[in-house]
C-alpha cells in the first residue's frame, strides 16, 4: 500500500527480461530485499539492492498492461517505499494496481500551475468525481476538471517539480489507478440495483461479507 507521494524521481538504467533495474538514492533508506515498491503506480518486489541501485522483478503482463514494458535506458520514473503502519496518509490510499492506462491528450500552463489532461475510457467514468483523487504515474492527485471522458489535474509547486509527469509529452501514456473508495461504492451499488440477488447467508459468503 502506498500513499501517492513521491519520494524521488528514479532513473531507469536497464530493462532485461523481468528485471528491471533502477538508479536511485533516497528511497533506499530502510529498504530491504523483498520490499514493496512503487514504480509509476506500480507495485513491485525489490530482488536485489546495491548503493545507488534496484532491481525489480517485472512480470510480464504488468509490462503488457502498463507503461513500464515502453521504458528505455534514461528514463524517469516515480518511486516510492511502501506505506508503514502509523504513517501519515498525506495523499491517498493506493495500492499499486494499476487500473490501466491513458494517453495525455493536453498540457497547459495556468499561472504557476500546469493542466495535464488525460483521456480515460468511458467504463472508468464512474470512479472519478470533481475534487475526487486519483493515482497517474503513481502521484496522488486532485481531479481538476472532468469532461467526458476526460480528466484533469493540475501540477504546482513541488509535485510539479518533483515527479516525472510535468516532462511528458501529450502522445504519452501514464499509468492510471482509480481511487478504491469509490471503486467499492460502485460495486455495493451495482449489487444492490440488481433485482434478483436477495440478502442470504449465501449472498454474503459470495461477496466477502460473512465470516
Amino acid at each position: 500500500m502506498f500513499t501517492g507521494l513521491i519520494e524521488e524521481i528514479g532513473s531507469i538504467k536497464s530493462l532485461s527480461g523481468k528485471a528491471l533495474t533502477i538508479s536511485c538514492t533516497e528511497i533506499q533508506t530502510d529498504l530491504s530485499l523483498g520490499d514493496s515498491v512503487s514504480v509509476n503506480g506500480v507495485c513491485l518486489t525489490i530482488v536485489r539492492w546495491t548503493k545507488g541501485e534496484i532491481e525489480a522483478e517485472v512480470m510480464p503482463v504488468t509490462l503488457q498492461t502498463t507503461n513500464l514494458g515502453a521504458l528505455k535506458p534514461k528514463d524517469t520514473v516515480n518511486l516510492e517505499r511502501a506505506l508503514r503502519m502509523g504513517d501519515r496518509i498525506g495523499g491517498h490510499l493506493v495500492s499499486g494496481h494499476i487500473d490501466g492506462t491513458a494517453k495525455i491528450v493536453m498540457k497547459k500552463k495556468e499561472s504557476d500551475a500546469l493542466l495535464v489532461t488525460i483521456e480515460i475510457p468511458k467504463s472508468m467514468k464512474s470512479y472519478v468525481i470533481k475534487k475526487g483523487s486519483i493515482a497517474i504515474d503513481g502521484i496522488s492527485l486532485t481531479i481538476a476538471f472532468l469532461d467526458d471522458d476526460k480528466v484533469t489535474v493540475s501540477l504546482v509547486g513541488h509535485t510539479k517539480e518533483h515527479t516525472s509527469l510535468a516532462s511528458k509529452n501529450i502522445g504519452q501514456l501514464v499509468n492510471v489507478e482509480y481511487d478504491q473508495i469509490g471503486k467499492y461504492v460502485h460495486r455495493m451499488v451495482d449489487i444492490s440495483e440488481k433485482p434478483q440477488e436477495k440478502m442470504s447467508l449465501s449472498f454474503l459468503n459470495e461477496h466477502g461479507f460473512a465470516l
